[in-house]
């Protein structure tokens, strides 16, 4: 899990890199998921969270420019 203040700290291209490689992470829980691999679901609402958080601050930084 990411921390809101960690993310603030990143510039518009590393959050924007942090996203890619949430979503990566993201769609490799939903195919574990869907073969019945995954041990702990929890994970995929942490992820999309992590998501948002992302996103969120990423919009807010970029509405500052």
């Amino acid at each position: 899990m990411t921390k809101a203040a960690e993310l603030r700290q990143k510039d518009v291209a590393a959050l924007e890199a942090e996203v890619k490689s949430l979503q990566k992470a993201h769609f490799g829980l939903r195919m574990q998921k869907a073969t019945q691999q995954l041990g702990n679901t929890a994970t995929l609402k942490a992820t999309r969270r992590d998501i948002a958080r992302a996103k969120t601050i990423l919009a807010e930084k970029q509405a500052a420019k």
